[in-house]
Parts: structure tokens; C-alpha cells; sequence
């Protein structure tokens, strides 16, 4: 049935219109280029051709779109697509934003789409046998992963070498390794155009101890294409430029004489696989899941999980190959902080040297956690928090939103402690209110609530409630003023005060303040 149209028909994607005819699936050619269109109208008669991607989505024949376009416009051209109750496939990457690629899984899921995606060495039969030798244990443990994606050109100005080559090696080592990577750092060269990195060098660290390490350039005397798998039984090549023998194995041995390791080393074996065009097995995977409905192998989860290790990758290039944490949300630890499996945090927030977030722990969104920090199970953490050097926020305290903790202030969570009493059972919460702010060296005695917009001084001791607006210090603390939400001193005058600095008005009730 001739149901696929096809958005894109330059560099690459002239091959997905040939394949899709091939199959006997192509039903419409979409580019903007008219001489173009009608070279493609001549050599594939029985397809039509248009420049307008409104046709494509107003055709109820049409049932799935492939988009071959330039990666800047990939988000757009898939969410109208999906919109338009289309089938899509798109070529990586997904998109150049992890939050518009989640969008775009989102809105397949809600549309009950296929969404799939382009990695297609995922298709290629020596990739397949690769990953049924590493699932098999053929290999043995693996100890390191290598790949080299190299070539002179395509020079391209709206992605960098690392947008445009690495997604295949990356989806590629997810789906041998089956595991997201823990941390990844990146360093790149600039040589050609300003801020457009033509080559990078990727490492990738996995929690089961693995390594990667990926090597793209467009810049390179010739052209490589090679992925070498280390284990500590065997050692497999896999060399997608040579015209065959493409997967060799090697029964390599490392013998321990005198502790000191001595390398024995024997001849390739040449591993058969199929003769099979891999971009042919992929088109043919995205029709089998139209007609199945069943999600496709390389589906949109697939693209995000690479979209999200290609944004790490980015801002570790752009800080100088500086290690970034992955597959927690977009937060960044440094790699000295220790972040329990089981903790939430939210993206855009950073943890510093040497800092501990234990199990259960839920962080929000663009928080800053010092150096030094101890976060305890189960604590509750808002959006925008800061907690400076030095802090410990034990078991039993809630910081709400925009919660500010000065240097080595302390909270406490028992009120009698003996260290051969254990009292876990005891503890008494805390809870720390939206905006409020507590100095350094300040300590905070548990079972009590710091009101909204509190602003507890340097070195007091919080012992009873603070009421929200309130300004107290000393020891014990006591209400020595009131604060604007802006962090400046207010006076009432009748039961009204406004703030000199950012004019908002206070009505003061009872010693309660509210804004007016």
C-alpha cells in the first residue's frame, strides 16, 4: 500500500524515497526545491510531489510521514505531523532540545501515533549479532567500548560534529550496553566556522563500570567508521567502511606472569552475517509497526534517551569537558557528590563538591546545594532552593520554595539526643516556608515552622515558631522587625507598611503580616 510521504529528499533522505518505493509504500515527495521535486517526479512517476507539507498532512491516503529535513527543523515538522494524526518517523536526531523531544513522545503517546526514530545502525546485521554475542556473554565482561565516526565533510552550520555524527555511536552503545550512562564529558575543536565544533571526543562512564569513548570529525583525511568492543574473553570490530569481513573477532588473551600482565595475542575470526541494506530493514520496521501498532525498536523513548546524553555532552563542551551527570532529570553533580539511587531532583539543579543526597530525597528544580551538603531520607526540597556550604538538612525537614540556608547553619530533628538512646522514632519535623531566609551559623531547633518570608540573623537560635514576614535574632531568637518579600526592612505606621525598595504593601494584624 503507497502510504508513506516523504519530507526531505537531499543528501539522505533521497534514500528513504528509494527504499520506500522499493517497498512499494511511497505515496508523496515533499521538498521545497521545484527543480529538485521535479528530477524526483521523472525517476519515480508513480509518486506525487509537492512543496507544500499542508497537502501531506490534509491527505487522508497518507498514513505515515518520514522527515529528512535539516535537524533544526525536525521538532516542528514531527509535532504538526503527530498533530495531523500521522505516523512519523524522523531521522536523528529527534529534535535539538531534550524538552522538545519529550513533548513530541508525549503528544504520540496522546495521539496513539508510531514514533520513530533514525538510528539506523540499530538495523545493521552486524550491530544485531553484536548484541546477541554481548547478551550471550560471548565477549565477557565488558571493560571498554571505542568508536570512530570520520570523514571530510559534510560541513553543516546548524549542528555541530557531535549533533550530527555521534547519535549513532551513542544509540548504538545504549542498546549494546542496555544502560544509560552515569556521567559524560566532552572535548571538541573549532577549526572551520565560530562555535561549531568539527571535532569532539566524548567518554561516556556507566554504572557497571563500563567506559566509552567516541571519536567524530568531519575534518579528517579519510573516512573511518569502526566500533571495537573489549570484554575479558574476546574483543570484537566492527568496520562499516571496509566492503566486507565487517565484524571480526578476536580470542585475545591477557596472561599474568610474575604480576605482570603479558599479552597473547591469535588471529581474527571473520563473524558471517547477513547481506541486507540496513536503511531498507528500517523502513520496512516503520511499516511493519504502522500496520502491527506496536512500538517500533529505535521508538521516540529511544530518541530522547540519545537526545538527553547529546544535551550532557553539549554543556560539558561548552564548560571545557567538565564532567556532567546524565539520566537523573538534567541536574548536575559534581563527581565528588554522592546521589543515592532512589533520589528525585528536579532539572537545573546543581550539588556541589562532596555532597551527600541519601535515598528517598525529592529535590526541585534549580536549586543550588553547596559543598559539603548532607540532604537526609525522605527530605522534601521545593524549586529554587539555596543551602550554602556546610549544611546538614536531616530527616524530618521540609524546605519550601525558594528556601535560602546561609553557611553552616544547622537544623536539628531530636530534642533530648544521647548517643546510646537511639531516638529516630522521636523525630520531631520542621518545616521551613516559601521565601524564607536563615543566616549563617544558625541553628534551628526541630518541631518548629519558619513562616514565609522569615529572615531568621546570623548565629540565632530558633526556638518556637517564627511568623511569616518576621526578622528575629539573638539566642533565643526573638521578632525584632518585619521583612518585605524582597528582603528589606519594613516599619509599620497604623497597621500599614510599603516597602521603600519595591513599594509592596503590609497590613500587620495581631502581630500577623500579610501582604495587602
Amino acid at each position: 500500500m503507497r502510504n508513506i510521504a516523504v519530507v526531505g529528499c537531499g543528501y539522505w533522505g533521497k534514500n528513504l524515497v528509494r527504499n520506500f518505493f522499493e517497498l512499494g509504500s511511497l505515496h508523496t515527495i515533499c521538498d521545497t526545491e521545484e527543480e529538485r521535486l521535479r528530477e524526483f517526479a521523472s525517476r519515480y512517476p508513480q509518486a506525487g510531489t509537492t512543496q507544500d507539507f499542508s497537502q501531506v498532512l490534509g491527505n487522508e491516503e497518507i498514513r505515515g510521514v518520514a522527515i529528512a529535513t535539516p535537524a533544526e527543523t525536525h521538532f516542528s515538522l514531527a509535532r504538526e505531523a503527530l498533530a495531523a494524526g500521522k505516523d512519523v518517523f524522523v531521522e536523528k536526531p529527534l529534535s535539538l532540545r531534550t524538552t522538545e523531544g519529550r513533548e513530541l513522545v508525549d503528544l504520540a503517546a496522546q495521539k496513539g501515533a508510531i514514533l520513530m526514530v533514525g538510528h539506523i545502525l540499530e538495523y545493521h546485521p552486524a550491530i544485531i549479532k553484536l548484541k546477541e554475542m554481548v547478551d550471550g556473554g560471548s565477549l565477557g565482561k565488558i571493560n571498554y567500548v571505542y568508536s570512530t565516526r570520520l570523514n571530510l565533510g559534510k560541513f553543516r552550520t546548524e549542528e555541530n560534529i557531535l549533533w550530527s555524527f555521534a547519535p549513532h555511536d551513542i544509540s548504538v552503545i545504549l542498546l549494546l550496553l542496555d544502560e544509560m550512562p552515569t556521567h559524560v564529558s566532552a572535548h571538541g575543536g573549532t577549526y572551520l566556522n565560530q562555535k561549531i565544533a568539527d571535532v569532539t571526543v566524548t567518554t561516556m562512564t556507566f554504572a557497571s563500570g563500563v567506559q566509552s569513548h567516541i571519536f567524530v570529525s568531519w575534518l579528517h583525511p579519510y573516512k573511518e567508521q569502526k566500533l571495537v568492543i573489549v570484554g575479558d574473553k574476546k574483543m570484537a570490530v566492527f568496520d562499516d567502511v571496509v566492503p566486507e569481513d565487517k565484524l571480526l573477532l578476536f580470542n585475545h588473551h591477557i596472561d599474568w606472569v610474575g604480576r605482570v600482565p603479558i599479552p597473547r595475542k591469535e588471529d581474527a575470526e571473520v563473524v558471517r552475517i547477513p547481506e541486507a541494506e540496513p536503511l531498507k530493514a528500517e523502513c520496512r520496521h516503520f511499516l511493519d509497526s504502522i500496520e502491527s501498532r506496536r512500538q517500533p525498536r529505535t521508538d521516540g523513548n529511544s530518541g530522547l534517551r540519545v537526545l538527553e546524553i547529546l544535551e550532557c555532552c553539549q554543556r560539558s563542551l561548552e564548560k571545557s569537558g567538565a564532567v556532567i551527570s546524565v539520566g537523573r532529570g538534567g541536574f548536575f553533580a559534581h563527581p565528588t557528590a554522592l546521589v543515592d539511587g532512589s533520589c528525585q531532583i528536579g532539572e537545573g539543579t546543581r550539588i556541589w563538591h562532596y555532597t551527600h543526597i541519601t535515598e528517598g530525597a525529592r529535590i526541585g528544580k534549580d536549586c543550588s546545594i553547596g559543598q559539603n551538603v548532607y540532604v537526609g531520607k525522605d527530605v522534601r526540597i521545593g524549586n529554587n532552593v539555596k543551602i550554602q556550604n556546610n549544611v546538614s538538612v536531616f530527616s524530618g525537614v521540609t524546605l519550601e520554595d525558594y528556601v535560602f540556608c546561609g553557611p553552616s547553619m544547622v537544623f536539628t530533628n531530636v530534642l533530648n539526643p544521647r548517643s546510646h538512646i537511639s531516638r529516630k522514632h522521636e523525630f520531631r519535623p520542621t518545616l521551613v516556608k516559601k521565601g524564607a531566609t536563615i543566616g549563617a551559623n544558625a541553628t534551628v531547633i526541630c518541631g518548629h515552622t519558619i513562616g514565609q518570608y522569615a529572615f531568621v540573623g546570623a548565629g540565632s537560635v530558633v526556638t518556637k515558631d517564627v511568623p511569616p514576614y518576621a526578622l528575629v535574632y539573638g539566642n533565643p531568637a526573638r521578632v525584632k522587625g518585619w521583612m518585605c518579600e524582597c528582603g528589606v526592612d519594613i516599619e509599620f505606621k497604623k497597621g500599614l507598611a510599603i516597602c521603600q525598595a519595591c513599594g509592596k504593601t503590609y497590613r500587620k494584624d495581631h502581630n500577623r503580616v500579610k501582604p495587602v
